[in-house]
């Protein structure tokens, strides 16, 4: 462990007692599929801060998996609740609507990319809202065809998960998929794949073709609905595409009547240090889905879009019961306080540059660590066994993030091979915090590494 540990307090092993007796219930209690990653039991948390039931402290940099861009338990999302909870609970927004929901959809609409005039609906998950976000867009295009991209990730539902990419453990044994979802290759720098042996081979450009190149061997152009694309993608590895990636798609969709989705369940709310990501391309998206840090745990999803495009479907063609629920958009409006109030994309700002400059240095000492690569706040670096070779290094980045747990800090893996660690913490945590937290990365990955 660091030499001190300011935040971190550790009074048993990991699990402790308390927490390895509720564990030991899960198996006759839950299926398997709902299988636990870190072996405790939470009691309470805040900031970034996280104790169990067994009165152990840890440094938390999963955020909840993006979802607390704000912090555990931040004080005006509780307050909000807790006044909405002595208001009313629940009425079905279109039967009995609130001025909450109101409010926040105007608030998100201004934040827009581009500007461009917008109206937002809102839903349960992230699946859902990518679920919605295709509906939508077969309804105004009425055309059927979808093309996503490799390495994507879009949920769990049917169709969010005939767009995922990775096939265990999401999707092995849940087909038959949904039909009308082509797939493309994205743009990956680190490891953009060589595909006609090209001598002159660069990442983008060979990407591009083959992407076009799918309008003649995959899907006519005039059955395509929508093109879906993470601008930062982020259970395929946390994989930050070229620039000129997202202007050119945009330019390739309006070439051919087709819709541009952009996914920002885990890219919103400031974790690229622009409150929407697709804001650092400097493009106008047709539709936008939104999820995770937009109520800080709160579920809640929505999709955003072009008025003209989202007034496709019909009356009462999309909804739900409990969407855009009271509890959720109250705790929806305290998150965009928050990031009015605190600054919260400057601090995504410094979190990225301190982090990328704490893990390439950690490179520098550390072969294993292929690359650090990130946008604001939204960091990752990839183990490989030689850096060379760039051989994905799974069973190594299991051990380090297991070590580091048992010292004291929650990180989580990410990427097709299962070999990068990326950095999910609040966006508001001290970067003393993330010092301590990197320094128990840094003697896990040591220890490791020397095995």
């Amino acid at each position: 462990m660091a030499a001190t540990t300011k935040y971190i307090a550790l009074k048993t092993t990991v699990p402790g007692p308390k927490s390895a007796a509720v564990l030991d219930r899960l198996p006759q209690a839950t299926p398997r599929a709902t299988s636990v990653y870190a072996p405790l039991v939470v009691d309470h948390a805040h900031g970034s801060l996280l104790t169990d039931i067994d009165g152990n402290t840890f440094i938390d940099l999963t955020g909840g998996v993006g979802v607390l861009n704000v912090g555990h338990t931040h004080d005006k999302v509780r307050k909000a609740l807790h006044e909405q909870v002595d208001r009313f609970l629940h009425t079905d927004f279109t039967v009995v609507p609130y001025e909450s929901y109101v409010r926040l959809a105007e608030r998100l609409n201004a934040h827009f990319p581009g500007g461009h005039p917008a109206t937002t609906v809102f839903f349960n998950s992230g699946a859902e809202a990518v679920e919605n976000a295709v509906k939508i867009a077969r309804a105004y295009t009425r055309r059927k065809g979808i093309i996503a991209f490799e390495r994507a990730f879009h949920g769990r539902t049917l169709m969010a998960m005939t767009l995922t990419s990775k096939v265990h453990p999401y999707k092995a044994g849940m087909g038959p998929f949904a039909p009308e979802v082509y797939r493309v290759p994205f743009p990956y720098p680190y490891r953009c794949p060589n595909r006609h042996g090209d001598p002159h081979h660069v990442c983008d450009v060979s990407c591009y073709a083959a992407i076009e190149e799918a309008l003649t061997i995959q899907v006519a152009p005039e059955d395509v609905a929508a093109v879906i694309v993470e601008p930062v993608q982020g259970e395929g590895g946390f994989i930050v595409p070229p620039k000129s990636f997202l202007p050119w798609l945009r330019a390739f969709t309006e070439k051919y009547g087709i819709l541009l989705i952009v996914d920002e369940v885990q890219t919103g709310f400031g974790r690229t240090g622009k409150f929407f990501a697709t804001e650092h391309a400097g493009i106008t998206p047709d539709l936008l889905t939104m999820a995770k840090s937009i109520a800080d745990g709160v579920p809640l999803s929505g999709v955003m879009g072009k008025p003209e495009v989202m007034n496709g479907p019909g009356d009462s063609q999309i909804g739900g019961t409990y969407v855009g629920n009271p509890l959720a958009t109250a705790a929806g409006n305290a998150v965009l306080d928050i990031f009015e109030e605190e600054n919260l994309l400057d601090q995504a700002v410094r979190q990225g540059e301190h982090l990328q400059a704490r893990l390439k240095a950690m490179q520098g000492r550390h072969p294993v660590i292929g690359d650090v690569r990130g946008l604001g706040a939204m960091v990752a670096m990839e183990l490989v066994t030689d850096p060379k070779t760039q051989e994905p290094a799974t069973e190594l980045t299991n051990r380090v993030l297991h070590n580091a747990l048992k010292r004291g800090v929650i990180m989580l893996k990410a990427g097709i091979y299962g070999n990068n660690i990326r950095f999910l913490a609040p966006l508001n945590t001290p970067l003393d915090m993330l010092d301590e937290a990197l320094d128990v990365l840094e003697t896990a990955l040591s220890e490791e590494e020397a095995r």
